[in-house]
């Protein structure tokens, strides 16, 4: 009998530090970028396997979701292997010109280990394919388009992130929801803008694709003119340096990879949570049972050692299998509160 073919490896299996020591010893440059499409997808597990297995042999890094909806992708490219991945993505019908959004900001260490996961959807709404078109979606606009509209006074610019996000940077006069998800958002959103469904709407967010499911979701609820900004705010401080646009953005842009933000222009407009200064800097706690993430100065970062409270900065100090202890109850806790919630 002949030696059975041993099956490829699918996931990620080495340790956090491994893998960041690796990505420090890297002696090639690499490219950060993001993208989406919303396309059926008959069977997003193949989808997701055969995208992991293209992307670890050309050494990608990344947090991808694929759904029956589509593909949201934040990815870290080695630049020599950017046009062969370039080719190899567009070699699938569903992906083909897909547009990419390049890092304004890139110092090469965005992401240090490929995830691709199957989700039921690429943007978790809380809605059903009943509540709203997502193909009816708003005009989509350039950044000289956007400057125009914004520039007019008749427009309502809507922040489409997270409270989190739009603390450190945001365009001027936008109106900031405060919400912790973008599920949570939709309904703030609509109950903002209630009573002007005949206004220009702006909406904005860090790549395109949560505007796109808002403004599918405005106009099921009435809004006759809904626009967004086409390629999100990383494409927009693109366009604004190659054309020479007045940039409206004030401040960074948050991303969700290791760097946690990239300046769009060198204001910053935010404070630091522990002491009010200026900052714009998000950090974990250091107390990885807590992990809160929150804005901290340099000064605060050495006075507290990272941590965002005392009681943190008493635990990193602690034996290390007590914290370890800590994390466990922590994370026990915590699916505990997810069961319930999805109980209820």
């Amino acid at each position: 009998m002949p030696p059975k073919t041993p099956k490829p490896v699918l996931y990620n299996k080495y340790d956090r530090d491994t893998l960041v020591k690796r990505l420090a010893e890297e002696s090639f440059a690499r490219r950060t970028v993001s993208f989406y499409r919303y396309v059926h997808l008959e069977d997003p597990q193949a989808v997701r396997d055969q995208l992991f297995l293209q992307w670890d042999a050309r050494q990608c890094f990344g947090r991808i979701y694929v759904a029956t909806e589509g593909i949201n992708a934040q990815m870290s490219v080695p630049e020599h292997h950017w046009e062969a991945f370039v080719q190899e993505l567009s070699a699938w019908e569903a992906f083909r010109d897909v547009p990419f959004k390049i890092a304004v900001e890139d110092d090469g260490k965005s992401f240090f280990k490929l995830t691709v996961k199957v989700r039921a959807q690429i943007v978790a709404d809380g809605l059903t394919m009943d509540d709203y078109d997502v193909t009816n979606v708003g005009r989509h606009l350039n950044a000289a388009e956007w400057n125009a509209l914004m520039e007019s006074g008749e427009a309502l610019v809507v922040d489409m992130r997270n409270h989190y996000e739009s603390e450190i940077g945001h365009f001027e006069g936008a109106l900031l929801p405060q919400a912790e998800t973008f599920r949570e958002e939709l309904p703030e959103v609509l109950q903002m803008l209630e009573g002007h469904e005949d206004k220009p709407v702006l909406l904005y967010c860090t790549g395109g694709i949560r505007c796109e499911k808002t403004s599918a979701y405005l106009k099921h609820h009435g809004f006759q003119n809904v626009n967004q900004l086409h390629g999100g705010i990383i494409d927009y401080a693109r366009q604004i340096q190659e054309a020479q646009l007045p940039n409206r953005f004030k401040g960074k842009n948050f991303v969700f990879d290791e760097r946690l933000g990239e300046h769009i222009s060198d204001d910053v407009i935010a404070h630091c949570h522990q002491c009010g200064e200026p900052a714009d800097i998000h950090v974990n706690c250091a107390n990885k049972a807590c992990n809160l993430l929150f804005i901290q100065c340099s000064a605060c970062q050495t006075v507290h050692e990272g941590t965002c409270s005392p009681e943190c900065q008493a635990i990193i100090h602690l034996p290390e299998d007590e914290q370890a202890k800590i994390r466990k109850e922590h994370a026990a806790q915590t699916r505990a509160k997810r069961f319930h919630r999805a109980k209820t």
